[in-house]
């Protein structure tokens, strides 16, 4: 189990696990929430009172988040155009990442750099990090603008929450086309089966999962893998001290998302990341 700290603002017991969205319309930011059992799955919950907003809560982690989402709101609509290709960048953001998340701010640019000659690229952040807390930024089009959300976020104690992740991801699915999922993080604390009936569902959905694990944690490798093969995804292990990795795996889920198996192939040939999610993803060496 990880390190847990519960920030300012959060409710003093857990809810229970299913979740929804709801979405904050000053912040053009979307928080994942836990749904409480009385809601049927997918409802909508009453719109809450938000005391992370409290000013007797105001803390410098409070300072922090509120600075996310303005920067949020600051990104301005994107232009229209030929449809972009959607992925969804998932992270880890509990304690111990801390060093990936910063090495993934760095390297982040490299999946807008491979998605540039076929249209363009939209991309969603999602973190989770302390006590409950799992948010998603609006969908953007440029590096620098996930590279600013990025650097306002600081890594926190607590459990991982994977189903919240793949929860929201299936509903962004249902909405509009959604080729790949990306998740990085180096554990897994939650019940696999829930996972898989979700990752199961992503799968009919048409999303490809893209798992990369940092460290050997067997519990995590397991989910991860069985995660990519429910949803006819990759699964691939990186080291932080190599930030190279990282950064052609990133490179590689991008060119799948907007060039499919045939981009891949393409970047195979000159990168052993990408050859080797190419593997995992077909089968075929």
């Amino acid at each position: 189990m990880k390190d847990r700290a519960e920030p300012p603002g959060s409710q003093a017991s857990e809810p229970s696990p299913k979740s929804h969205c709801s979405v904050t319309p000053d912040a053009g930011f979307t928080s994942i929430h836990r749904a409480p059992t009385s809601l049927a799955e997918g409802s909508t919950m009453p719109e809450k009172k938000d005391l992370a907003r409290s000013s007797s809560a105001v803390t410098s982690s409070g300072r922090t988040i509120d600075s996310f989402l303005d920067e949020a709101k600051r990104l301005g609509a994107l232009q229209s155009g030929a449809p972009r290709a959607r992925l969804v960048f998932a992270l880890d953001a509990t304690m111990s990442r801390q060093p990936t998340w910063d090495l993934a701010c760095q390297v982040q640019g490299e999946m807008f750099a491979a998605a540039t000659q076929a249209g363009g690229l939209l991309v969603q952040l999602i973190y989770f990090r302390g006590f409950g807390e799992c948010r998603s930024s609006r969908w953007v089009a440029d590096p620098r603008a996930l590279t600013d959300l990025m650097t306002k976020i600081s890594c926190q104690g607590g459990q991982t929450q994977i189903s919240r992740v793949l929860r929201h991801v299936r509903n962004e699915a249902s909405q509009a086309p959604l080729k790949v999922l990306v998740y990085v993080g180096d554990a897994m604390e939650e019940p696999i089966d829930d996972l898989c009936a979700l990752a199961g569902e992503l799968g009919l959905l048409g999303v490809k999962a893209f798992l990369f694990h940092e460290g050997h944690d067997p519990d995590a490798a397991r989910a991860f893998q069985e995660i990519a093969r429910l949803t006819g995804g990759a699964y691939a292990r990186f080291d932080t001290r190599a930030s190279q990795a990282l950064a052609e795996l990133l490179r590689a889920a991008a060119t799948y998302a907007t060039n499919g198996v045939e981009g891949l192939t393409r970047l195979a040939h000159g990168s052993p990341q990408a050859r080797a999610l190419l593997t995992s993803l077909t089968g075929h060496s």
